[in-house]
Parts: C-alpha cells; structure tokens; sequence
C-alpha cells in the first residue's frame, strides 16, 4: 500500500502508550454524514485494516447521515443498501440516526435497520409504531475487559421537534430535546462502563452547548454540520471529521487501570491510503449501471456554487411560467459543476430527493417576511444567517452590527403586486412564515426538468453571478 505512515505512526504511538500491565490503549474510528460517498470505502477499508492490524483494541462508529447524495446508492434497486452492505463488510461496530436516514420515509428506514449488522442507537427517538422499531438509546461494547459505552441523539432543532426533512417522514415519532437525553443517560451508563461515548448527530454548536454545562461523557463523536473539530470542551473532547467520507477521526484513549489518563484525536485524509482491492471491485459493481451512466448533456463553463443555484432557481421558474423562481441552498447537493458532460447519475446527485416543484402567487412583502424568518431562524441555526433562498430575482437581505436581518430590498419588484412564483415543495411545505395565494405542488419533479435541460439545451452556459448580497447597516 502506497503511504499509510501515518496511520502507522498513529497506531504505532496507541500501541507504545500500551507499555506496561497497568495500561491499556482504546482506538475509536469515526465517520460522520458520508452522503453515501462509497467510493471513499476502499480507502477507508485499507485504512481501518491498518489499524486493527496494530492495535488491539478498535471500535468503529458512525454519526449519522449514511445515504443521500450519490445515485449509485440513492436510485439502487433498494436505497441506502450498498452503504449498509459495505458498512456491514467493514465491521462497523455502532452507528446513530441522522436526519438523512429518514430520507425515504421511517417506514422505509426501519425495514433497513434490520440489515444493519452494526447496532444502531439514538437516546431521543421515542416510536410506538408498527412501522419503526423503537430503537435502544445506548450500546455497550466490550474490547479485552473494556466496557465503553456509546448514546445516541439525533438532531431535532430544524423541523422544529423533529430532524431536518419533510415533516410527513416523522409522523408518529417523537424526538425529546437531545440535550436533555444525553444527560440523562450519561448518568445512567457512567456507573457502568470504562469510558463513555457521545455518537451525536446534533451540530458542533449543540455539542458544545451540552459539554459547556455538566457532562460525564470522554469523548463527543459528531456529526450534522460538516465541520473538522478537534476541541476541548469543558474537559471533554469534541470531534468531528467533515463531511463526504474525505476523512476518518483516530480517537485514542489510554487508560490506566480503569481511569481514562489521556484522549487524543486526529483527522486522517483517506487520500493517504492506497483503495483496498475487494472494496474496490464491490464499489466498482454498484458503478456499472448504465442508465446513471448514460451521458445527457454538457455544460459549456465550469459553473460555480451560485451557478448551479441559479440554474436551479432559473429552470423551476420557467418550467412553471413563473416571474420568480426561488431554490433553497439545502437543496443543491453539488458545489459546482465541471465543464464538459454530464451523466444521469450527476444530475441525481445533484438533486436526490425527488423535489417537486411548487407554485404560488407572492407579493414582495410575503417573499420578505420568508427570507426574513429563515435569515432569523433561531431554532435551525445551522441554515441561519446565510443567503438560503437564491432567486431569479435580485435582492438584498439588510442586517444590523449583531446579523439580525432588518429588511429586504428588492430592487426590479414592485410593493403590492402579486407575482407567480416557483419554489420548490420542501419550502412549500416545511418553512415558516411561508404566506401565499393558490399555492400548489404541481407533481413535476426538478430532477426530471434539469434532465430535460440538459438534453435540449447543451451545451449550458452558466450564470454565476450572485443575484443576493448581505449589506450591514451602519
């Protein structure tokens, strides 16, 4: 294998701490909100294999966010299953709920636990549903006379009262406040076990929430903000390894006895490990579909973050005859866009949720008092204080010293008419404040539009200029 000196170095390091009897060496490896990205898992499985090669005891664990952002796994004959076979095969130890494993509904999701050879578990999901098994809050592994012990939480901020997604995919589920439920189960686990494991799919600003009150845990293992941390936090360590499987954090923990003596972590770039030749042959059968290969079309220049938003916003608009088209940035899966062709596959990636568009009429103040209510959101912080709804039209969002937004101006829109509007149905149906006249989901799905595009139109030129600005107000 090409480079794994530093995994080598890491466990080489783990193993040399292991130096007396008195001492003991525990390795967690972590994923977080891989987005089904498996063409990362035969360099992570040369990378785990490195590891447990060296080191004897290892734990292997997930943060949530397993599916969702590659048609490979999202349009597989059953979706989410090529993660849950290569998780499976990699030896996968305990996993949490992120919000994107409601994807496909809780009816779908819970037929896909009974796969999972891993133990998944989440502390704030309460279920008395046939549809969805009521799932453990915590695990115990145990690893030569070490017990550690690993709660789960899923976020519940954005819905509110549920995770991020379409509300109808939480009907029937409750999710008690994440924070609450890891006290309370650090509580009740501590007693138990030799070290302590937070698997949290709940932000690195929630988790730092939790660990700045009273907290037993050794360790946070998170997820859901995409973020790298590597901080200390109230004396326990916060972690998290990004997003799209680029990386895997290296937790390692020396105990003397039963007393943890010492937690160190490192983010470890997967492009250091050479693929893994039976991973890769596995990875390389779920690729040899040929529709998501067919090619349907190109793009003239390369288009940037806000080009692909504006395509998107621009093509729902005159799919449905709108004036104005709107497209929410949680929603447009790929930063930017290569010039050259495009398969089936990258427009799936793009788009993987079978969005539907949906129209309304909107006068400039209900279009302000939406934009307003999401740049304000206190309770989904995470899609906050950002331009999230990119428009055909131009506008500004004005804020004061401390990032309140105040008003918003739009500059080619005239106060008081009424204009069509296109958006898609996920804003339709699950952003506050949304006010509207003969408003309706029309059943056409942006995927299916973008395709169309794309095959009529190629080569695109794209558009990157940023129609939104944020201006402070002095």
């Amino acid at each position: 294998m090409r480079n794994l000196f530093n995994w080598l170095l890491i466990a080489g390091m783990a193993a040399a701490a292991a130096c007396t009897p008195r001492e003991t060496t525990l390795v967690l490896l972590s994923t977080n909100d891989m987005h089904a990205r498996i063409q990362q898992f035969p360099r992570l499985a040369a990378a785990v294999a490195a590891c447990r090669d060296t080191v004897q005891r290892v734990v292997l664990v997930d943060a949530g966010d397993r599916w969702t952002g590659n048609a490979y796994v999202d349009k597989a004959p059953t979706p989410g299953m090529p993660v849950i076979a290569l998780m499976n095969r990699l030896g996968y130890d305990v996993a949490t709920l992120g919000n994107h494993e409601f994807d496909f509904g809780q009816a779908f999701l819970g037929r896909l636990i009974d796969s999972m050879a891993f133990e998944v578990v989440c502390a704030n999901l309460r279920s008395d549903t046939c549809t969805f098994p009521q799932l453990p809050p915590y695990v115990v592994v145990e690893r030569q006379g070490l017990r550690i012990g690993f709660v789960g939480v899923v976020t519940n901020y954005e819905g509110p009262g549920h995770p991020a997604g379409n509300a109808a995919n939480f009907e029937g589920l409750e999710f008690p406040d994440p924070q609450q439920m890891a006290r309370r189960y650090a509580e009740e686990l501590r007693p138990k076990v030799d070290v302590l494991v937070l698997v949290s799919h709940m932000g690195d600003d929630r988790d730092a929430e939790l660990l700045a009150s009273e907290t037993r845990y050794d360790v946070v293992i998170g997820g859901h903000t995409h973020e790298l941390r590597d901080t200390l936090v109230g004396g326990t360590l916060l972690t998290q390894t990004g997003k799209n499987l680029a990386n895997v954090g290296v937790t390692t923990i020396r105990l003397r006895g039963k007393r943890v003596e010492h937690v160190d972590y490192r983010v470890v770039s997967l492009e250091a490990c050479d693929p893994d030749p039976d991973f890769q042959a596995e990875v390389d059968r779920y690729y040899a579909d040929p529709e998501l290969n067919r090619p349907v079309g190109a793009f003239s220049a390369t288009a940037d973050a806000w080009g692909v938003a504006n395509w998107m916003a621009g093509a729902v608009a005159d799919e449905a005859d709108a004036e104005v088209g709107f497209y929410h940035v949680g929603g447009v899966r790929l930063d930017s866009i290569p010039a050259g062709g495009m398969s089936t596959a990258r427009i799936y990636d793009l788009e993987p949720f079978g969005t539907e568009i949906a129209v309304m009429r909107m006068t400039p103040a209900d279009m302000r008092r939406m934009i307003l209510a999401k740049y304000n959101d206190t309770e989904n912080r995470k899609e906050a204080h950002r331009i999230d709804l990119v428009s055909t039209t131009p506008y500004e969002i004005l804020t004061d010293a401390r990032d309140s937004a105040l008003d918003v101006r739009f500059p080619k829109l005239r106060e008081g008419r009424s204009y069509r509007v296109a958006i898609s149905d996920y804003v339709f149906k699950n952003y506050r404040d949304v006010h509207y006249a003969e408003g309706e989901i029309t059943g056409v799905k942006v995927a299916d539009v973008l395709l169309e595009e794309l095959e009529e139109k190629s080569p695109l030129g794209p558009d990157n200029r940023p129609r939104q600005r944020i201006v402070r107000q002095r």
